[in-house]
């Protein structure tokens, strides 16, 4: 079996240590376990510069996917109406969770590498006052452009709707101060910056908010009303829940505060970023996004070459101790490389020297 590092959104490289983690069995009714849920949870919050007494955080089973279907079908529920703003296949997938559970909305497409237009959004609010919520991406992993929620955070609760957002793949590697921006709801997964394991996503939301979702679920596993109710009461999962990814994520978020928290993770995949782009630029490559590119992901056109192949590119690097991404744009050949997990700029040089070799070859 050939033993590579990941360069993608998540999942991704993590320590040793944290590996170590998940050999540890744990009873799902036990204090101990029990006691590391709660301590997670407050952990979340702490990182997301979130007071205990405004905002909670709610451990939810399943991919990030699961967390965001979670707050669509609970929070807007049957009487709301959802306003997505998408610029990429995750906006998109939103639409997909609303058709399927019967909610009302409406979405707005913006190009992939550009930024959702806060006076657009602005302007459908105040043009259908029937739209309560609005969602978005921050770090939209399609081409890996980062969306300016800030704007929209204005357009937003400026006119009394809740906000939704889908961090997945920059809370923990980009600074998120939700107090600051009135985010009502945040999604991310224990497989992205924090650099755990993929079984679990997790929502910190405003307590207010959560207590409208009382009885609003079109689901009984994905409930987050009822999830958060037993969780408050002493940290037990309603369902069986993860345990060895728990244990790993706990020791993950350990490992995020030994590294100098979210400030200095986000400085080391900049770093990342930043090189990666200028070696990979310099052996001809050009990115798809000219601006707003976030630190997590970069894409990258297809050279312009008959001889090209992505898929004999990809067994090249592969072999030689990397695994990339394909593309995922609709208007242009691409392929993508993540910046994120225990990855480090001399992992960025070897990668550089592994692309230079193929194209000499």
């Amino acid at each position: 079996m050939i033993n590579y590092k990941l360069l993608t959104p998540g999942p991704l490289t993590t320590t040793e240590t944290v590996k170590q983690e998940m050999l540890v069995d744990h009873c799902t009714w036990d204090n101990d376990y029990k006691q590391i849920t709660q301590n997670i949870r407050r952990e979340l919050l702490r990182i997301a510069h979130v007071s205990e007494d405004e905002y909670t955080a709610v451990l939810m089973q399943g991919s990030g996917t699961f967390g965001v279907e979670s707050v669509l079908t609970s929070a807007v529920g049957r009487n709301g109406k959802l306003l997505i703003a998408a610029n990429g296949a995750y906006g998109e997938r939103m639409e997909e969770i609303a058709k399927h559970a019967g909610l009302s909305y409406k979405i707005l497409h913006f190009p992939y590498n550009e930024i959702p237009d806060a006076a657009v959004i602005a302007e459908e609010i105040e043009t259908d006052p029937d739209i309560t919520h609005v969602s978005m991406v921050h770090c939209e992993t399609t081409s890996g452009i980062l969306n300016d929620i800030a704007s929209v955070a204005g357009a937003v609760k400026g006119r009394g709707r809740t906000f939704i957002v889908d961090a997945m793949s920059s809370f923990g590697g980009v600074e998120i101060d939700m107090t600051a921006l009135g985010i009502d709801f945040l999604i991310s997964s224990a497989n992205k910056c924090i650099q755990g394991v993929p079984g679990f996503s997790f929502i910190l939301c405003r307590r207010n908010e959560l207590a409208k979702c009382e009885g609003n679920a079109v689901s009984l596993s994905l409930d987050l009303y009822d999830q958060w109710k037993g969780m408050e009461m002493d940290g037990k999962w309603r369902f069986t829940s993860p345990t060895h990814v728990v244990l790993a994520f706990a020791k993950a978020l350990s490992e995020l505060e030994a590294e100098g928290g979210v400030p200095e993770r986000f400085a080391r995949y900049s770093e990342n970023n930043h090189l990666l782009i200028e070696k990979m630029r310099n052996l001809g490559f050009q990115t798809y996004l000219d601006n707003n590119q976030s630190p997590i992901i970069t894409t990258f056109l297809y050279p312009d070459r008959a001889d090209f192949s992505f898929e004999e590119m990809y067994s090249f690097i592969k072999e030689r101790g990397y695994a990339i991404y394909p593309g995922k744009v609709t208007d242009a050949d691409v392929f993508r490389i993540g910046n994120i997990g225990e990855i480090y700029p001399e992992d960025i040089e070897k990668l550089c020297g592994i692309f230079a070799e193929f194209l000499a070859k």
